[in-house]
C-alpha cells in the first residue's frame, strides 16, 4: 500500500527525543505521527483507489485529551465527489492516536484539525496538512495552525450552539480569522464569514473564543506569530458524547 508522509508527520522527532529525556518544550502541537496508529498510515488510499476515488480533499476536526487519543471527531467542507474519502477519514479517526500536545511543558487537551488531500494516481498520493488556511493549503506549506487548549489557563470550554431555543438542529460554520503570537495568546479575534447568516454562529464563535489560549502555531518546526483562518463548526452530533462536558459536543468543522 502507497502512502505518502506529510513532512508534519516528523517535524517533533527531535523534540520527542528531548522529552524522552525529561526535558519537555514550552509549547508542542498535536502532531500525526508516524507509527502505525498515525491517521497517514491508517487510511487506506489503495482501496480508495478501487472504490473510485477522485483527486479530493476533506476537512477534518478532533478533541483529544492529554494523552493525544481522539474523543470525539468531524469531517467537513469535503470537496463533491469525495464521499469514500470522507467516510474512511472518519473511520480512521477513532482509531488514531496523536502524538500530545504540549502547553507550558505541561501535555495538553486540544481541538486539532488538518486537511487530508488525496490524488487518484496509479500510485495513490495521501497529505495531510494540519490547518485550514486556503493560503497554506495552496501553497502546501509546513505550517501547524494553532490548536486551542482546553484547561489550564485558558478559558476556552468548547463550542456552544447560538441558541439552544433554535426549533430545528443546524449545522452552522463561522470562518474565523486569528492572530496569535509565538506564546500562544490570542492578539485578534474576528469573523470573517458565517453561514447560514443571521443566525448568531459568528457571535457564539466569538464568545466561545474569548480568553482562549493556544498552542502557537509552528512553521518549518518552530513556534511562530501568526495570522490564520480557521473554520468552526457548530454541528449537531446528538449520538457523540466528548466526556468533556456539553460545552465540547461541537467542534472546529463542518458539513
Amino acid at each position: 500500500m502507497f502512502r505518502i508522509f506529510s513532512l508534519l508527520a516528523i517535524l517533533f522527532v527531535a523534540g520527542a527525543a528531548t522529552e524522552a529525556q525529561g526535558q519537555r518544550p514550552q509549547f508542542r502541537p498535536a502532531v500525526l505521527g508516524s507509527g502505525p496508529t498515525s491517521l497517514v498510515n491508517q487510511i487506506d488510499s489503495q482501496a480508495l483507489l478501487q472504490k473510485g476515488q477522485k483527486d479530493g480533499a476533506v476537512m477534518f476536526c478532533a478533541i483529544l485529551d492529554v494523552a493525544g487519543q481522539p474523543i470525539a471527531s468531524w469531517t467537513y467542507r469535503g470537496m463533491p465527489g469525495t464521499a469514500e474519502l470522507e467516510a474512511e477519514v472518519m473511520k480512521r479517526l477513532a482509531e488514531t492516536k496523536f502524538t500530545p500536545a504540549i502547553y507550558n511543558h505541561q501535555p495538553a487537551s486540544v481541538l486539532v484539525y488538518g486537511t487530508v488531500v488525496f490524488s487518484a494516481a496509479a500510485k495513490p498520493n495521501l497529505r495531510i496538512l494540519l490547518n485550514q488556511d486556503p493560503r497554506e493549503l495552496k501553497a502546501a506549506s509546513d505550517f501547524i495552525g494553532p490548536q486551542p487548549v482546553i484547561g489550564s489557563d485558558s478559558k476556552f470550554k468548547g463550542l456552544r450552539p447560538p441558541a439552544a431555543e433554535m426549533p430545528v438542529l443546524l449545522t452552522g460554520i463561522a470562518d474565523l480569522g486569528l492572530r496569535v503570537d509565538r506564546n500562544g495568546n490570542l492578539q485578534e479575534l474576528r469573523v470573517i464569514a458565517e453561514e447560514p447568516p443571521l443566525l448568531g454562529f459568528g457571535e457564539a464563535a466569538l464568545s466561545d473564543f474569548e480568553g482562549a489560549k493556544f498552542i502557537p502555531a509552528f512553521r518549518s518546526g518552530d513556534a511562530t506569530d501568526c495570522n490564520t483562518v480557521l473554520p468552526v463548526c457548530y454541528k449537531p452530533v446528538p449520538d457523540q458524547d466528548s466526556g468533556l462536558g456539553d460545552g465540547l459536543r461541537s467542534a472546529p468543522g463542518g458539513g
